[in-house]
């Protein structure tokens, strides 16, 4: 692939180029010259878009496309082309599918379907059998077929010595093990956050409490194991001051939060739309500010659109019956520019790709080209015609949002919306 990007505003803080406004010249994959004014003297196809601005490519440790066994919600093929159009080149994929995903062939299977694709998947593998909490999935093997992580999607692990065993297991060959940080007992069947809203609406409450025990547990398996443990999607402020204080122990431990929950409250569940019905909750404006915080301090390693999509049988249902999660790719850019300024929302999104096996590929000349292309100033109201998603449960749906994603290059391919 030979590309020329004219007039385009880098915004990465790896580059040399940083804040500056260059051409590009790509070649085979790799950038070749970066300059003003470039010549294009073998007549390569140009790039040149309304307030062009560029990155390194987006990376998204949390999606689901539940191919295979769910096609019917989204398949791999057009949850990478979601992705692409969302601005990611490279997704962690979760294996919450039909089979689940816990042996060597089903990993095997993940990489084919998404081979010679622009954007990188990177499958995640079950920790347990069939994601039933009870005996170990096939670890090592899952890992040499290429998973990154290990992780039963939105299944806490009951058993504490189960998540010992995994942790001292998955050490051995510097495996990531997951924990969802909900303890059951304490949830119960809470549907939303346990606050204030949930009574008032006569929902059964989730507490923060069934979140921070779990993390408690596990922060003290992960210090008497030494393993390498990711939270996922926290979302309280307590959770924040936990992982704060176990990295000031240098454990090796590392976390996630959903944009989703840096951005709506449970306040908004008073209409009882089932688009909001998510996993951890949303919880209350004291949580999110913890949760910024968390992130400009570096305790919160990276964010996540915790895209999952979901039938519309399983949401257009009574509130305490319908399926949580909410797609995000599509809405994951814009919405976190309504909350930061456009290079911190980069830095959100280019974080946590070291974690999950990822190269860091600055901007610079010599360097293979992963880039996203966008323009952080374009402004509209996120409705269904902005959803690629086969599924449309769309949290962010009717919401103002800023920012427009171009596509990206990566792969060696290009792909820029229509």
């Amino acid at each position: 692939m030979n590309i020329l990007i004219k007039s385009a505003t880098i915004i990465d803080s790896k580059s040399e180029f940083h804040n500056s406004t260059q051409d590009i010249l790509i070649e085979k994959g790799v950038i070749s010259k970066i300059g003003k004014s470039l010549k294009n003297p073998n007549n390569y196809a140009e790039i040149e878009l309304d307030n062009l601005h560029i990155s390194q490519g987006w990376f998204d440790s949390s999606v689901c496309f539940g191919e295979p066994g769910f096609e019917e919600r989204e398949t791999i093929l057009n949850g990478l082309k979601t992705a692409a159009a969302s601005g990611f080149t490279a997704v962690a994929m979760h294996a919450n599918t039909n089979p689940v995903i816990d042996t060597n062939s089903d990993v095997t299977f993940v990489n084919s379907k998404s081979a010679n694709n622009a954007v990188t998947l990177l499958p995640v593998g079950a920790l347990t059998v069939n994601s039933k909490g009870e005996d170990l999935a096939e670890l090592f093997d899952m890992k040499t077929a290429g998973s990154v992580a290990f992780y039963d999607y939105k299944k806490s692990i009951s058993n504490p010595n189960l998540m010992k065993i995994a942790l001292q297991y998955a050490s051995n060959f510097d495996g990531l093990v997951c924990s969802f940080p909900q303890e059951n007992k304490i949830s119960g069947h809470g549907v939303m956050n346990e606050n204030i809203t949930s009574t008032t609406l006569g929902l059964k409450g989730n507490p923060a409490l069934a979140e921070e025990l779990q993390i408690v547990r596990d922060l003290f398996l992960l210090e008497y194991t030494g393993g390498k443990l990711h939270i996922p999607t926290i979302s309280t402020a307590k959770s924040v001051d936990l992982i704060r204080a176990a990295k000031q122990k240098k454990l090796d431990v590392s976390c996630s939060v959903a944009i989703h929950n840096l951005y709506f409250t449970d306040a908004i569940l008073n209409d009882f739309n089932t688009h909001f019905k998510v996993s951890p909750p949303l919880r209350t404006q004291e949580d999110i500010e913890a949760l910024i915080e968390g992130l400009k301090d570096g305790t919160i390693d990276m964010v996540t659109s915790d895209h999952n999509p979901i039938d519309i049988e399983q949401k257009k249902i009574e509130f305490d019956y319908a399926d949580y999660g909410t797609i995000g790719l599509e809405s994951a850019f814009g919405a976190l520019q309504n909350i930061f300024t456009t290079k911190k929302t980069i830095d959100i999104l280019t974080k946590g790709k070291s974690r999950f096996g990822l190269e860091q590929t600055p901007i610079n000349v010599g360097n293979t080209a992963n880039i996203t292309l966008f323009n952080p100033a374009h402004k509209y109201t996120f409705t269904k015609k902005d959803i690629i998603s086969k599924s449309k449960n769309a949290i962010f749906e009717n919401e103002p949002l800023k920012g427009k994603v171009y596509g990206i290059i990566s792969n060696n391919k290009i792909s820029i919306n229509p």
